[in-house]
């Protein structure tokens, strides 16, 4: 029944945020949605970017369906294919009000489907990214990303669940949570999966990264960010994750520009690119010669630390996809015990610290960083992480 919506060429595709979604994933989403809402029967269930309408076609398994999308040409398919669902062509981020949805005020609303996610500020494809985009979009619902605009969309309608997919970091990352203020204070995360990017063939032309097949229920208390950090996040591979059982390099150094915190006396003694998550470690630089807008100037006594994200770049493709959007992760209390491995293999490795530093060679010094790593990820995430240092 799935199909590509193959009308898009590739620069429609990335501007709309239109990628196809598996009937397999379909069918991970509509599990948990039945789990926990029991009388899902009585729901009427809106998809508000439907493509094709790949969530649209259960049967009988709601009161009503409604499907909604910018895209003229893909409702028109989804006409053709799939019976008994109320489509809409419509800008779903512009004019949010139930009524234009022809959805009553008392309708018990479930809100489905895998909405766009597309960073306008990001600058990977940036070249080819429509900023225009995003100019019909409701004012208080507008964001830098398409779909943190669509979580807030479902706010709007106060729709009773919503189960979509969308990227980790939205709740992950603090500056994001907190964009999201409007939506996190109505809803609670009650269930969800942990899925990666490359599930979607379109996506898979890159690093992995990890995505959410998130179920809330509206709820008035909300959730904080320390519910976040304390949610014991599942992953298709039945494995376990939860963000306060990790130490991160943000509690020992600065991420980001610091010339204007220096002190007149501070002496640095190297520069580092701006850190951001694991997975932008994996593609930016880590030391630096030049003096630009994203230099963090290092003093000497965190420069281990430094050495250690250094490292740690050198094996981010052997971190498991699903915390690819986290800071990078420590042990401090092991690290500060074989601080001198790390120093010694960075400065041994990097072109730019070799010129600048010398410091002897340590014997086993990979291994017991390696062993390092394994530990760190076995004893948090089990013993099949860390086998990737074998």
């Amino acid at each position: 029944m799935n199909r590509n919506q193959k009308h898009l060429n590739y620069i429609d595709t990335v501007n709309l945020g239109s990628y196809y979604t598996s009937e397999i994933i379909v069918d991970l989403a509509y599990s948990i949605l039945q789990k926990n809402v029991l009388d899902i029967k009585d729901f009427t269930i809106l998809d508000s970017s439907c493509g094709y309408g790949s969530f649209l076609t259960k049967k009988n398994i709601a009161k009503r369906l409604i499907g909604a999308d910018i895209d003229e040409k893909a409702i028109s398919e989804a006409k053709k294919r799939i019976d008994n669902v109320d489509f809409i062509y419509q800008n779903s981020l512009a004019n949010v009000f139930r009524k234009n949805l022809a959805i009553e005020d008392n309708e018990k609303l479930i809100a489905v489907g895998n909405p766009p996610y597309n960073d306008t500020t990001s600058i990977i494809r940036n070249s080819i990214k429509d900023a225009s985009a995003q100019h019909k979009i409701d004012s208080d619902i507008k964001t830098r990303d398409l779909g943190m605009s669509f979580l807030l969309s479902y706010n709007k309608l106060q729709t009773d669940y919503v189960c979509v997919l969308h990227p980790l970091s939205y709740l992950i990352k603090k500056t994001n949570f907190a964009l999201l203020s409007k939506f996190t204070e109505n809803y609670k995360l009650i269930d969800g999966i942990i899925i990666s990017s490359h599930e979607f063939s379109d996506t898979s032309r890159g690093m992995a990264f990890p995505i959410l097949i998130a179920l809330y229920k509206r709820d008035q208390n909300g959730m904080t960010y320390n519910y976040i950090q304390d949610y014991q996040f599942k992953v298709k591979d039945d494995s376990l994750f939860r963000l306060k059982d990790f130490d991160t390099i943000v509690n020992y150094v600065q991420k980001y520009p610091n010339k204007k915190y220096l002190n007149k006396n501070d002496k640095p003694v190297a520069k580092f690119w701006t850190l951001r998550d694991i997975n932008a470690l994996k593609r930016n630089r880590t030391f630096i010669n030049s003096d630009t807008y994203n230099t963090v100037y290092i003093l000497m006594e965190k420069l281990p630390y430094y050495c250690y994200i250094d490292v740690f770049k050198q094996y981010a493709d052997k971190m498991p996809y699903f915390i690819g959007n986290c800071d990078v992760i420590i042990d401090n209390k092991k690290f500060n015990e074989i601080k001198e491995c790390f120093i010694s293999q960075s400065v041994h490795t990097n072109p730019i610290l070799k010129n600048k530093f010398k410091f002897r060679e340590i014997p086993n010094a990979k291994l017991k960083i390696e062993n390092y790593f394994k530990e760190l990820l076995g004893s948090k995430l089990g013993e099949k992480y860390a086998k990737n240092f074998d």
